[in-house]
């Protein structure tokens, strides 16, 4: 009878299944989790619903394969819809058996993955697919900051459905074959006479670079699942746990000679961020979070000494390293996230400011600039900031700066915290005497010359307290680690609140 259960409907439908270049949800479990360690759930339910021929075709299972099992030794649980079977719609009984595993997860502390390939709720059964998502909905947010979840998206995903995975910490798409959109291309097109493909409208490459919605895009199933028990392996199985820690047996603590190479002394020329964490982290082994969504910042998970940190930092490749929308929501949430889950941040700093423009300014940047405060004022596990070259303006007090709660401020010795930067503030401060100058040119270098060797010299900063010490550029993965080391039996009190009322 096992057997007949793993093998679903029949070898046509598998079949049909892997011509789409998509395994069955046996075989996703089986390439996620470590060898044989899968135990089954509720694998023999089917559904109770009569009418439209239902009663007739009552599958063990009803497509969703729910249970337990172990990434690299670790517990885990997860649920995988199986597209054979009613297209991996959701009925009640459907339902049933993943809040049931949605419920042994977060009373266990462990963490949840969704492995999703269905068309929906369930047509036939009317609203009782309706109500089981909402018990998804519920469950994922009573779970939400306590145990990490994890979505895999790696087929359609529509309508009321894509909440279920947008409510959760990471998402993971595979492209060409993962689609998510609350209104299908033939609904766009009835009700706004817009012609788009599935994948146009709601494809991996559009979540990935348009909408934020993707954390993470994989060109097969295969890497994507590798992908996240890589992930998995960052961790801590829920927010009472740190992370979990790694040997760095044949790991320096310091080498940091190229960096002297990658970063230019002039703060006009642009370089690789991604470079420099690479210099900075255990094996260069960076994970990198909505790497082609807002690019002008950078969020990801890397070890340090053997300890998961998380990493922001400003992206002077792309738009100079502003912050704008779009960078300010990706931070925050990146930020609440790690907070969460006890995971210590380092905010590395190289930013000229907020990007302006009227467009930015009516979109809102106001409001979510806040976000980014607000996640970083909130948050209590460690945190260091280094400043690698500028800092100027209200970008310097947002990317965690000691003012805000920053626990270690660290500087290179090219960098510039100000206002904003000498030519700017020359022009405001010493407008009219520039205008009235003989030679307006030479007025201005002048006054450029002042302001800098006056209030932006290297230890300005430092010499205010606001940064805790000028280091040698080829020094800061040592000075990091240290500091993190210092840091780690950090605790806050909490704050007698219901909760927060962040900015919307």
């Amino acid at each position: 009878m096992k057997e007949a259960l793993n093998a679903g409907p029949g070898p046509q439908a598998t079949q049909r299944q892997h011509d789409k270049g998509k395994q069955t949800a046996h075989e996703r479990i089986a390439a996620l989790l470590d060898d044989d360690s899968f135990v089954e759930i509720e694998g023999f339910r089917r559904h109770q619903a009569t009418g439209f021929g239902m009663e007739h075709n009552r599958p063990h299972g009803d497509g969703v394969i729910v249970g337990w099992g172990t990434i690299e030794g670790r517990q885990v649980f997860l649920y995988a819809t199986d597209f054979r079977v009613f297209g991996g719609s959701l009925g009640e009984a459907h339902a049933a058996k993943i809040h049931k595993v949605m419920d042994l997860a977060l009373a266990t502390g462990a963490p949840l993955i969704a492995l999703n390939d269905g068309a929906g709720a369930r047509i036939q059964e009317g609203v009782g697919g309706l109500a089981g998502y909402g018990g998804i909905f519920q469950r994922a947010v009573r779970a939400s900051g306590v145990i990490p979840q994890i979505s895999v998206i790696l087929g359609p995903c529509a309508g009321g459905a894509v909440y279920a995975p947008a409510l959760t910490d990471f998402v993971f798409m595979v492209r060409g074959t993962a689609q998510m959109f609350l209104t299908g291309p033939e609904v766009v097109h009835a009700v706004t006479g817009e012609q788009i493909t599935h994948e146009e409208l709601g494809g991996a490459g559009v979540h990935a670079t348009s909408s934020g919605v993707a954390t993470f895009v994989s060109e097969d199933e295969r890497s994507c699942l590798r992908d996240v028990r890589y992930l998995v392996s960052l961790l801590p199985s829920n927010n009472h746990e740190a992370p979990p820690s790694a040997s760095t047996a044949g790991v320096p603590e310091a080498d940091g000679e190229r960096l002297l190479d990658i970063v230019p002394a002039n703060p006009r020329l642009p370089y690789d961020m991604v470079r420099v964490i690479e210099e900075l982290v255990d094996h260069g082994d960076f994970l990198e979070m909505h790497e082609t969504w807002a690019s002008n910042i950078i969020c990801g998970l890397a070890r340090i000494g053997g300890e998961v940190a998380g990493i922001i930092a400003n992206q002077p490749a792309v738009l100079a390293g502003v912050l704008d929308i779009a960078a300010a929501q990706k931070a925050a949430r990146f930020v609440q996230t790690c907070d969460a889950f006890n995971i210590p941040l380092i905010t590395l700093v190289d930013v000229p400011g907020f990007l302006p423009g009227s467009r930015q300014e009516h979109d809102g940047i106001i409001r979510h600039g806040a976000k980014l405060l607000h996640a970083y004022c909130a948050a209590t596990v460690p945190r260091v900031q280094v400043i690698l070259r500028k800092a100027y303006g209200g970008a310097y007090i947002v990317m965690d700066s000691r003012s805000i709660g920053a626990d270690l401020s660290f500087a290179w010795p090219i960098n510039e915290v100000a206002v904003m930067g000498a030519e700017g503030a020359a022009n405001i401060i010493h407008r009219k005497a520039i205008a009235a100058a003989p030679d307006p040119d030479a007025e201005r270098q002048r006054h450029i010359k002042e302001y800098r060797s006056e209030l932006m010299h290297p230890y300005y900063a430092a010499e205010r307290g606001l940064v805790d010490d000028v280091i040698d550029p080829r020094s800061t993965r040592r000075v990091l680690i240290r500091s993190l080391a210092a840091l780690r039996r950090k605790r806050m009190p909490n704050v007698d609140r219901k909760h927060a009322n962040p900015p919307f």
